[in-house]
């Protein structure tokens, strides 16, 4: 999974690139346009590339947390998937074995099915022998390999606070910057100058828009995911107890092999 990253940030860069440069285009054009129409007309609609332009420099940054923060929510979507993690039927298979007592099995089961929760399982089955099984031992093993398994994949998740909280610090630079222009251009050229004027409130209010149309969605899907890997792990935590149960069962009152009953057939008349 972590190969599919790069790829979709690429994916992204290169539409936000795309993008981008279709909107250079059309305000490329509008200057033709412009000049065809009655010389009082005035126009009143601006491209994205327009308003990148009068962003100023903060836009680029800002479009940097943009296409990651639309990488990180794909990446997320892909990654974070319960039954990726908790592999249902992978337990469930580790689960009889354990039944039946035959450890070695379900170590190998899970080092040839290798998924979040069967390489936590496998770890702590590997703190048995032959002699002595020492279940505090096992269940501590499994949690200390819980920890390390369940923390790469949140560190994704954890990005997403960091362009939700700082898309808008951005975009406060932008209008700080802004409103700095602003002064200096009445401190230079006086009031009257109104184009000028015009140009730096519009980059002030520019990069805030731009700060907080990434900031807010960034910050939506950060708490989506974070709930949702908090179900994950409390879910392998309960998994880890029952299957540490039913190792203590088998060994208190001996392996107990689970059939699946049969459907029972209809009776000859």
């Amino acid at each position: 999974m972590k190969k599919i990253l790069p790829l979709i940030t690429i994916a992204a860069s290169a539409l936000a690139f795309t993008q981008f440069a279709a909107a250079q285009d059309n305000a490329a054009e509008a200057p033709a346009a412009a000049k065809a129409d009655k010389p009082t007309t005035v126009a009143t609609e601006k491209t994205i590339a327009d308003m990148w332009e009068a962003g100023g420099i903060t836009m680029y940054p800002l479009g940097f947390m943009a296409v990651m923060g639309i990488t990180l929510v794909i990446f997320n979507f892909i990654k974070i998937r319960k039954d990726k993690f908790l592999n249902p039927a992978g337990v469930k298979t580790v689960e009889k074995m354990l039944g039946a007592l035959k450890i070695k099995d379900a170590v190998q089961f899970c080092e040839k099915n290798p998924s979040p929760i069967t390489n936590i399982i496998g770890v702590g089955l590997t703190r048995t022998n032959d002699k002595e099984i020492d279940f505090e031992s096992v269940e501590q093993a499994m949690e200390e390999a819980s920890v390390e398994e369940l923390a790469g994949p949140y560190v994704y998740i954890n990005y997403l606070s960091l362009v939700a909280s700082l898309s808008p610090m951005l975009g406060l630079y932008g209008t700080v910057s802004g409103m700095v222009k602003a002064f200096n251009t009445i401190a230079a050229e006086g009031a009257g100058s109104a184009q000028k004027l015009a140009d730096n409130i519009s980059e002030a209010l520019i990069t805030t828009a731009a700060g907080m149309i990434i900031g807010i969605p960034s910050m939506f899907f950060y708490f989506l995911f974070k709930n949702k890997y908090g179900t994950i792990t409390s879910g392998t935590s309960r998994i880890i107890g029952d299957l540490v149960f039913t190792l203590k069962s088998a060994v208190k009152f001996g392996p107990q092999e689970i059939v699946e009953l049969d459907e029972e057939k209809p009776s000859a008349e």
